[in-house]
This record gives C-alpha cells, sequence and structure tokens, in this order.
C-alpha cells in the first residue's frame, strides 16, 4: 500500500491523469481508473482535485450544450416536470422520515435526502451553509452520495440494457435515480448518445430546483441565509444549446467541442473517484451508507416504474 505522498503516488497519479485525456478511456473506465487508484494510494493533492473536478464538471456540462438541440431539450424536460417536482419534494420528506427512524442526526439525513432528490453534491453544498452543518456532516453526506454515484454509474447501463429500456426511457431514468450530474452524464454516454442528450437535459433541469428546495429548506430549518447557490452553468449550456439550435456552427468546431467535453467528463470522474478511499468510506459509516441506499433504491424503483408506464 502506498497512501503516503510518494514520488510513486505522483507519478502514477499524473499517467493516469494523462490516459484520461485520451480517447481510449470512456467515462466509466476513468471512474474505475480513479477508484483503483485511491484503494491502493493516497491523492497526492486532494484539495486541488476537488476544485478541479467541480469547475471542470461545470466546463464539460456547458460544451455538451453545443450538442443538443434545444426544441428536443424542452420536449424531454417538459415530458418530466410534473415527476420532477413531485419527486424531488417526496423524496425529502420520505428522508426526514426515515432519518428519525434510522436515529440519524437531522442535518446529515437532510443533507443525503437533498442530494438525492435534487443533483448530489451540488445540492448538499448548497444546502450545508442554510443548515449549518458542520464539516462533519457535509463530509458524510457527500461520502455517501458519491460512494451511490459510483456503483449507479456501473450497474445502471447493465439494468438498462436487461430490462430493454429504450434510449430515451433510460436517459430519464438515470437523470433521475442517480445522484450528480458526473455519474448521469457517465451512465448516458454508457448507454448510447440520445440516452446522453436525455439524461444531460433532464438532470439539468432537475439541478435548478436547487434554488426553490433552498428557500424550503431555510423555512423548514428556521435559518435565515443571504447565501443561495445559483447554478449559473445551467444558463450558459442553455446558451450552447440555443447557439447551436438557430446559429451556422461549423459541425467540425462542434464535433471538437464535444470531444473535449467528454474528455473533461472523463478526467473530472478519474478525480472524483480518487477521492472515494477506504477511509472516506469508513467515516461514512454504515447507517447513514444505509440510510442513503434505501431512499436511492426507493427513488430508482418509482421512477423506473413510471418511466416505464408511461
Amino acid at each position: 500500500m502506498f497512501k503516503e505522498n510518494t514520488l510513486v503516488n505522483k507519478v502514477l497519479f499524473f499517467i493516469l491523469l494523462v490516459l484520461c485525456l485520451t480517447p481510449f478511456i470512456s467515462i466509466p473506465v476513468a471512474l474505475f481508473m480513479g477508484l483503483a487508484f485511491a484503494l491502493v494510494f493516497k491523492n497526492p493533492y486532494p484539495d486541488i482535485s476537488k476544485k478541479a473536478s467541480k469547475y471542470l464538471l461545470q466546463f464539460s456540462v456547458v460544451g455538451l450544450g453545443f450538442g443538443m438541440n434545444m426544441y428536443e431539450a424542452l420536449k424531454a424536460g417538459k415530458e418530466g416536470i410534473t415527476f420532477t417536482i413531485v419527486s424531488v419534494f417526496g423524496v425529502l420528506l420520505i428522508g426526514v422520515f426515515l432519518g428519525k427512524l434510522f436515529k440519524l442526526e437531522r442535518t446529515i439525513a437532510y443533507l443525503i435526502s437533498a442530494g438525492t432528490a435534487i443533483c448530489g453534491g451540488s445540492a448538499i453544498a448548497a444546502v450545508a451553509p442554510i443548515v449549518k452543518a458542520k464539516d462533519t456532516e457535509i463530509s458524510v453526506s457527500i461520502g455517501t452520495v458519491f460512494i451511490l454515484n459510483a456503483i449507479a454509474l456501473f450497474i445502471f447501463p447493465i439494468l438498462g440494457h436487461h430490462f430493454g429500456l429504450s434510449q430515451t426511457q433510460f436517459g430519464t431514468w438515470a437523470a433521475i435515480a442517480i445522484h450528480d450530474v458526473s455519474s448521469v452524464v457517465g451512465a448516458g454516454a454508457a448507454y448510447g448518445e440520445e440516452a446522453l442528450k436525455v439524461a444531460t437535459t433532464v438532470k439539468l433541469t432537475r439541478a435548478l430546483w436547487i434554488i426553490p428546495v433552498a428557500i424550503v429548506t431555510s423555512l423548514f430549518f428556521k435559518q435565515k441565509t443571504d447565501k443561495v447557490y445559483k447554478p449559473w452553468f445551467i444558463l450558459f449550456f442553455t446558451l450552447a444549446m440555443i447557439a447551436n439550435t438557430f446559429l451556422p456552427l461549423p459541425p467540425l468546431l462542434v464535433e471538437n467541442i464535444l470531444i473535449v467535453a467528454k474528455t473533461g467528463f472523463a478526467v473530472t470522474l478519474f478525480l472524483i473517484g480518487t477521492d472515494l478511499s477506504v477511509d472516506v468510506i469508513r467515516k461514512v459509516g454504515v447507517k447513514a451508507i444505509l440510510f442513503g441506499v434505501i431512499l436511492w433504491v426507493l427513488i430508482s424503483t418509482v421512477s423506473f416504474i413510471v418511466i416505464t408506464m408511461m
């Protein structure tokens, strides 16, 4: 085991990072490489990795917008709007109830519920200042969501093929049932181009619920705050879609932007994977993981039933 920041750690880290920049490494494989690295080695640059993955994810999402048509995106978002509203607030309410049943700390239960209901780590980061969450509570919540994200990225495409889901059905299901945008994109890309487009659009539409949920949270926890996370990158994603729909962009330019965006996602997932070490899993604890799994299975099952019946 090489858990110290040795030269071996750093060299291997950069070798794997460079590999993620090549067309030979898919998004799921990049995450697997990051996880494998974290189990044996130690991320030599954890703080830099977290910041880099956050901004790289946002830039990559905007890049994907150049490959989408606005009319198709509006149609995809419109079809799932009712279920999105019901599922977001339904998961939050069920999460509060289950948290009491599990005797889990109120803040941790709410943070995991918010991450499950909306968009994983981004939702947790948005809600955490409002509920006055401690660093340990935030770490446990984000750790729980990231562990489930890693699992989802691998098993969802397998389940989708097993049940014969169409590209649209799978994209919608992944967007609702998988926590983070990065893993949603990874699962969608693994399933197909159309699934990727639907999954990204529906997930980003869902992410907009961060703002109303933050307002509701401040009322629920009776806290006053001026800090509400605003996902500005979704605005730029929308502008990219509009540009691709109405402007005569050169096909080669669009193709290169999409290649860069998908490469960005591969690097993002690798960096996220390097942070999911055994220490993180131990810190999260069995109770929080079990709570997160039950919420995740619940929303995955209900959304699967609703989508396949539509």
